[in-house]
């Protein structure tokens, strides 16, 4: 065990207080918007984002297309920022995430998204930053300052008030009783930190990491984090594409990890990773409908698309303990910073 706790593993601890005071200070924010967006009718949204941020995005997007039927799609902020071009979006949202705020080209995206007439919601830990000036509604993410470099507890509360802001939207009652029981579920989910893949990494310097559905998200937000906080090669799949190619790869012991919701997409995701374990690779699930992989703990949440929140609150747990058994500082990545701002 380390003698000195990391910035990153007390970020993670802080997820479900992180999550609380959103929960509790951001209602009238996020009834605003989804006020808005009703009133609007879209007939399509449109997210900018980059990073993290964009993983979030992307579970937004599984999200709204199956609680909606409003389709996400996202828009490359250069777009706006490097080629100058406009476009067309009346009728629609324009969702923006980023933690700082800061970005240009982001800013730029969201105001140029603003000015072709969509409805301009930025969701950012800083309501007073440059993204929030250029949009119609912000919602904070009340997520508390986050110092390591590694974004965690920020992404936590980004999926949680996108989440919040949908289930608003389509006036769920099973969705919003689940977000509001998520602090208490994320404090289970932040104990557990998967020692059977950390076992499986040992030396090894790849791996496969594959979600379907909301889950995808997850599978790329976890890829990300090994590259960042460990230096390890992942590279993230939908279970339904890894076995067309990227499988040719995996040999005796590969270490590749499911991340599944319970949710329609969860059967299909294990017979995937059963399949990989028969070509010798080391394949773990969070989903007890493995056969030949192995199963991992997991905290279920009550609802299939708030699953993916906890999925991310274990592994980021597990993934900072796998940087320390490296002898990697996981707050500060070799050639990274806190707030990455591309034009």
């Amino acid at each position: 065990m380390p003698t000195v706790q990391t910035q990153m593993r007390t970020e993670v601890l802080e997820i479900p207080v992180a999550a609380e005071r959103l929960l509790s200070n951001g209602g009238d924010a996020v009834r605003r918007a989804a006020d808005a967006v009703r009133a609007r009718d879209p007939q399509f949204m449109v997210s900018v984002a980059r990073g993290s941020s964009d993983h979030v995005a992307t579970y937004l997007k599984y999200a709204s297309e199956l609680l909606l039927a409003t389709p996400i799609a996202s828009i490359g902020p250069s777009i706006a920022s490097i080629y100058g071009r406009k476009l067309k979006l009346d009728r629609s949202v324009c969702l923006s995430v980023s933690q700082s705020g800061k970005s240009p080209d982001i800013v730029e995206m969201a105001r140029m998204a603003r000015e072709g007439g969509a409805l301009s919601i930025a969701m950012t830990n800083h309501t007073d930053s440059p993204l929030a000036q250029v949009a119609d509604h912000t919602l904070n993410l009340h997520a508390g300052p986050e110092i390591s470099v590694a974004a965690t507890k920020t992404f936590v509360n980004s999926a949680i008030a996108g989440i919040w802001f949908l289930a608003e939207c389509a006036d769920d009652d099973d969705l919003r009783r689940a977000i509001f029981d998520l602090p208490s579920k994320l404090e289970i989910a932040v104990q557990l930190d998967w020692p059977e893949v950390r076992a499986a990494l040992g030396g090894r310097n790849s791996i496969f990491c594959l979600g379907r559905g909301p889950a995808c998200a997850i599978s790329n937000e976890a890829a990300l984090k090994f590259k960042e906080t460990c230096q390890i090669h992942a590279e993230s799949y939908s279970s339904a594409e890894v076995l067309h190619g990227p499988v040719s790869i995996v040999d005796g012991g590969f270490p590749v990890i499911g991340l599944a919701s319970k949710d329609e997409a969860e059967p299909p995701l294990a017979k995937v990773a059963d399949e990989i374990a028969t070509k010798g690779a080391s394949v773990f699930a969070t989903s007890n409908m493995v056969d030949r992989a192995t199963q991992l703990d997991t905290i279920r949440t009550g609802h299939a698309l708030t699953d993916p929140i906890s999925l991310i609150a274990t592994f980021y747990s597990m993934v900072e303990r796998v940087a320390e058994s490296r002898g990697i500082n996981p707050d500060a990545p070799r050639h990274l910073k806190k707030v990455t701002e591309t034009v």
